[in-house]
């Protein structure tokens, strides 16, 4: 698992709460993602399933996509559909991936690199794995985060960010135990490079097999804990968690991590992707590709994708493989 590594004993340290003073969040459930395909036939696990949407605000849906050891002929992806209403943060790991929009965005991103795309009011995109990828066969996983919009921002025009790995943030754990990649967000002073319209924090953590990871976290913010790789515990309390799973963090300002100290052997730390966000704290109607707030929006938005009026697919397009 590259994504973007360095050494944690030449990065900025992030401060550790003072006990006492912070008050940690405890863990209230720990769910296990159900696996699942998406677009062509790609594997993924759902992260947020049997999590209640209250939980989740602003985050809607997220999928950790692969990680998969692909054949020569066998990556997928999908092909040109729709989105309205909110924001989709793509993050890839380990592979390559491809996207264009019918906004003018796009481009490839691999290892560590983030495509953040706000829909807004209607776009169209494709994501697919580069021919040459196709022909060879290779190793993919990501994650794909949607972030929802408030009710304001719904129908702004659409926009594209493309983060490149090199441009997160990178950041150690007090110890040197953990490195932490901000992809969005601001934690202990330090900001990532990810523009948001719904104040969130997204990092990537490789806490060490033994470590402890305890961190800053802002009080009006919700805390989700998901585990890529590897096996620790979650909570003062040490709630075990492993691959593919899920800890929703309670009040407070403070989270606590740690990594087992045997881990499997082909995922040598404990891998977690920290999201928190304030809550919108508004009605959601999700159905398919579009995040609105009534039963209305979302059929306004079917007719309009209908219509042709969320965007053309551009001429010179990218080919669906």
């Amino acid at each position: 698992m590259p994504a973007i590594t360095a050494d944690t004993l030449t990065l900025p340290r992030v401060a550790e709460p003072v006990e006492g003073q912070a008050r940690q969040r405890p863990v209230q459930s720990v769910t296990t993602a159900p696996s699942g395909f998406e677009g062509e036939g790609f594997p993924v696990r759902r992260a947020f399933a049997g999590v209640p949407m209250a939980a989740l605000d602003p985050f809607v849906h997220m999928d950790q996509m692969g990680e998969v050891d692909y054949a020569p002929g066998e990556p997928k992806g999908t092909s040109w559909h729709p989105h309205r209403g909110f924001e989709t943060v793509t993050y890839i790991i380990d592979g390559i991936f491809e996207h264009q929009d019918s906004n003018g965005g796009g481009g490839v991103i691999t290892n560590g690199d983030t495509q953040w795309m706000t829909a807004g009011g209607g776009i169209l995109h494709i994501e697919k794995p580069p021919e040459h990828l196709v022909v060879s066969g290779g190793l993919f996983h990501g994650v794909q985060l949607w972030v929802n919009l408030p009710k304001a921002n719904k129908f702004n025009p659409p926009r594209y960010q493309d983060i490149r790995g090199r441009e997160t943030a990178l950041l150690s754990s007090a110890d040197g135990g953990a490195l932490l990649r901000v992809i969005a967000g601001e934690l202990d002073g330090h900001s990532g490079p990810g523009i948001t319209f719904t104040p969130i924090t997204l990092v990537h953590a490789t806490v060490s097999p033994g470590a402890r990871l305890s961190l800053p976290w802002n009080a009006d913010f919700n805390s989700l804990a998901y585990v890529l790789a590897g096996q620790g515990s979650a909570g003062e309390g040490e709630r075990p968690i492993h691959k593919g799973q899920m800890a929703v963090f309670g009040p407070g300002d403070a989270l606590t991590l740690r990594a087992a100290q045997n881990q499997p052997a082909a995922e040598p730390n404990l891998e977690v992707l920290l999201l928190g966000g304030r809550p919108i704290r508004e009605p959601v109607f999700h159905y398919g590709p579009f995040v609105m707030n009534t039963r209305a929006e979302v059929l306004q938005a079917m007719e309009d994708f209908q219509a042709g009026r969320l965007g053309v697919i551009p001429a010179e397009r990218m080919p669906h493989t």
